[in-house]
This record gives C-alpha cells, sequence and structure tokens, in this order.
C-alpha cells in the first residue's frame, strides 16, 4: 500500500513524525524544514506539492474554508488530549490506510471518532 506523504505542522511533536517515518511515512516537517512560515505559507506549500497537512492547529479549516486559501490534497487535524505517540501513530497509520476517506476532506481525529468534511474545490 502507498502512503500518501505528509507535511507535518510545527506543533506535530518530533516522536510523532519520528514514530510515522518509522512506520514508512514519508513526512517532512515544517519546524524542521522551514520553521515559524504562517499557516497561509504552509498550506501554499502543501498543496504546491501535493502533501497531505498534519496538524494539531485547528486554523487551517477556517483558511481554507472561510478565507479560500487553495486546499492541499487533505488536512489531518488531530483534536486529542495528550497521548504517547506510538499510540498517535497507530491511529494516523489506521487513517492514511484509508484515503479515499481522507483525500479531498478535512479529517477531524479525536480518542473515538473520526469525521470529515469535504475540502473546497
Amino acid at each position: 500500500m502507498s502512503l500518501p506523504p505528509l507535511l507535518a505542522n510545527e506543533n506535530v511533536p518530533r516522536r510523532l513524525v519520528a514514530e510515522l517515518r518509522r512506520q514508512g511515512v514519508q513526512v517532512q516537517s515544517v519546524g524542521e524544514s522551514m520553521p515559524a512560515v504562517s499557516d497561509r505559507v504552509v498550506l501554499e506549500h502543501a498543496a504546491a506539492h501535493g502533501l497531505w497537512i498534519l496538524t494539531f492547529d485547528r486554523d487551517y479549516g477556517e483558511l481554507v474554508f472561510a478565507r479560500a486559501v487553495a486546499p492541499p490534497p487533505a488536512i489531518i487535524y488531530v483534536r486529542q488530549q495528550p497521548r504517547p505517540p506510538e499510540d498517535l501513530a497507530r491511529d494516523l497509520m489506521a487513517a492514511l490506510a484509508q484515503p479515499d476517506f481522507v483525500r479531498g476532506h478535512l479529517v477531524v481525529m479525536s480518542e473515538r471518532r473520526m469525521r470529515r468534511r469535504a475540502l473546497p474545490s
């Protein structure tokens, strides 16, 4: 199974990025490659390079839906209490295993469920 490449926002813990990489996910990290850039720049970079955004920041939804910034192929917004990176990685791998569920959507992951909203075209 081919996993989509991710762009981990600056707020994604390094341990989670490392665990996803260990599991074979191609992950670019904003904190490593372009620290302190704006959310808009992150969105533009992800859209230009076909990367799915992984974030703990709900501002991406506002930029895409309220301010009409062009979306990337998908946004995964993790809305959870602090958990070990291994547990989060397991849940994210389950989501990534369903690319048709995630692609083209803002997916909000909580500890008990995932819900999605179609991104504007």
